[in-house]
């Protein structure tokens, strides 16, 4: 779709300085990729969402309408206006019984005003909505498949295939097959690249059909093709990922890599789930480095940082990393192991996924088929004379046992468990069936761990007063609040929605003797968890907290990612 430049709201932004001269040209060269001026100004980067519904509010005197709150049901006498909502990027909201509500990104836009008065008798009074929501919703309710196609068959630019897909299914892996199918999911998988994301998701509903992104940790929606592509969308995917395409009753996991260069490629780790509108498709990135994170960059505090590598110095123990899913876990332990690597050490590590190649690192992939799992590999290596082991994850008793033993007998060993907090880890494995004196024996180290978004230092702004009453209720001490300046989020075109990149926030908890004799005798998971709050560590709260002070993040991310109270 072709757009033109209107000069009222063009002239109105560069007055408020929300647009320089350079970013015309640059507009005037995108905009036939978008169905609207402020979905490209946003998508562009130059202004952010906010940014333009405030300008949009305080220039022209209009309310901000929340499309969340649509009910389609409600839409059906005007959403047959087809021709006049798709081409005005406007849509009737609500109807009274004197005037019409339309929700609009473009409130200068007087023919829109005008077609829609004359089509409906009413007069009309424009809201200011969200223009990516505006787009997003206008193609739900007239999704177009054709037009979608022919859209995707002109965007063979940009690089969008630039890179080599390594697949077993050569014949699958060309244009020559329902290419506008290829060159979409070629164009989501670049991207994902580009923004950073982790995860796309890939979602089939009733009606609709939704791509998603993970970017630092948060959901955000990437675009909403027809839903008719759903089943053609993820049979290229499952095709380039080696799997069953007939197969759709089933769940599936399977892999593709990209090699964007000679020295430069990224994996994808592929599931598909069977849902009752169709293939749900998840693809987890994987960028294989060989540059690992510092330890000094994860966001350990100075002490836990201390406490971390002194433990990584001892001969022999097991350092349990913990949290949920994404949070950083494999990361820490790449970040230790990178300390640990040197010629005097003999170093292997069983993986599922291998995520990073080291080395001088022996790396082992699990092979589950072919009966190479965590507990094989792991007692394999015990006969290769290691000195460090490190197993990617402790998903079952028998694993349990295996690293246990390595531990206990002159190794160290380095893990990761799924739990929410420290005290956590030994519950979880005693209910795996390990005894507790086992455990308790065991353990030298356990890293409790989060990730949080870090606030985006071109736009960060102090938070609206907050009462010290209220600040110590969620944490903080009295001294600490003494010229504290807390920051919040606002957003800008470096960053997404206020924040930019991660670090981590962690838990520190290395047993004494007398924690370890509790360990050992306590059943009762309320009576282990007092006595380790009695333990003079630093909590993931307060690290949390600390970050805050230090303008890095925002109260109401800490209160996204861990409890107070």
């Amino acid at each position: 779709m072709s757009l033109s430049f209107n000069s009222s709201l063009i002239g109105q932004l560069v007055d408020h300085h929300l647009l320089t001269e350079h970013q015309l040209i640059n507009l005037k060269q995108a905009l036939n990729n978008y169905r609207s001026l402020p979905q490209a100004m946003i998508e562009q980067g130059f202004v952010s969402c906010d940014q333009f519904i405030s300008f949009c509010k305080n220039t022209f005197n209009i309310d901000y309408y929340d499309l969340n709150s649509v009910d389609l049901t409600e839409l059906d006498e005007w959403v047959s206006s087809e021709k006049l909502i798709v081409e005005h990027q406007a849509l009737p909201v609500e109807q009274h019984d004197d005037f019409l509500i339309v929700a609009t990104c473009d409130p200068t836009d007087l023919s829109a005003q005008d077609d829609f008065e004359f089509n409906s008798g009413l007069p009309v009074r424009f809201v200011v909505c969200d223009p990516i929501k505006l787009d997003n919703l206008i193609n739900t309710l007239f999704p177009d498949e054709d037009q979608y196609i022919k859209a995707l068959e002109e965007q063979s630019e940009n690089g969008i295939d630039d890179f080599e897909i390594e697949s077993a299914h050569e014949d699958l892996d060309t244009a020559s097959i329902d290419a506008p199918i290829v060159l979409y999911v070629n164009k989501v998988l670049v991207d994902a690249i580009r923004k950073g994301a982790s995860d796309i998701h890939f979602e089939p509903y009733q009606d609709d059909y939704r791509v998603r992104f993970r970017i630092d940790g948060v959901l955000i929606e990437a675009s909403c093709p027809p839903a008719d592509l759903a089943s053609r969308v993820a049979a290229r995917i499952k095709a380039i990922s080696n799997m069953d395409i007939a197969e759709k009753r089933k769940p599936q996991d399977g892999r593709l890599k990209l090699k964007l260069s000679i020295t430069q490629s990224i994996e994808f780790r592929v599931s598909t789930l069977p849902t009752i509108w169709g293939e749900k498709v998840v693809m987890r990135l994987l960028q294989n480095q060989s540059t690992l994170a510092s330890i000094d960059n994860l966001g350990f505090e100075s002490s836990q940082k201390k406490l971390f590598v002194d433990v990584l110095q001892q001969p022999q123990g097991l350092i349990l990393v913990t949290g949920p899913t994404g949070s950083g876990k494999s990361l820490t332990l790449y970040a230790g192991l990178n300390v640990l690597n040197t010629e005097h050490l003999n170093i292997s590590t069983v993986e599922d996924p291998v995520e990073f190649h080291i080395k001088g690192i022996n790396q082992v992939q699990v092979n589950n088929k072919a009966g190479l799992t965590f507990v094989s590999a792991s007692r394999a290596f015990l006969r290769q004379d290691p000195d460090v082991l490190m197993v990617g994850e402790v998903r079952d008793l028998e694993t349990a046992e295996t690293v246990i033993k390595a531990s206990q007998t002159g190794h160290l060993v380095l893990t990761t468990l799924h739990t929410n907090s420290a005290v956590a880890t030994i519950n979880r494995l005693t209910n795996m069936g390990v005894p507790a004196y086992n455990v308790a024996s065991a353990i030298s180290l356990i890293v409790a761990q989060r990730l949080v978004r870090k606030l985006c230092d071109h736009c960060k702004v102090p938070e609206i007063y907050i009462p010290d009453e209220e600040l110590i209720r969620q944490g903080f001490k009295p001294e600490q609040l003494e010229g504290a300046v807390i920051y919040q989020a606002q957003g800008c075109s470096e960053c997404n929605h206020g924040y930019k990149g991660r670090t981590g926030i962690f838990e520190l908890v290395k047993p004494d003797d007398i924690l370890r004799q509790n360990m050992a005798n306590i059943d009762d998971p309320m009576t282990l968890a007092a006595l380790f709050k009695q333990q003079e560590i630093l909590t993931l709260r307060e690290a949390g907290l600390n970050k805050v002070l230090l303008g890095i993040t925002s109260l109401a991310e800490i209160n996204r990612v861990s409890s107070y109270g």
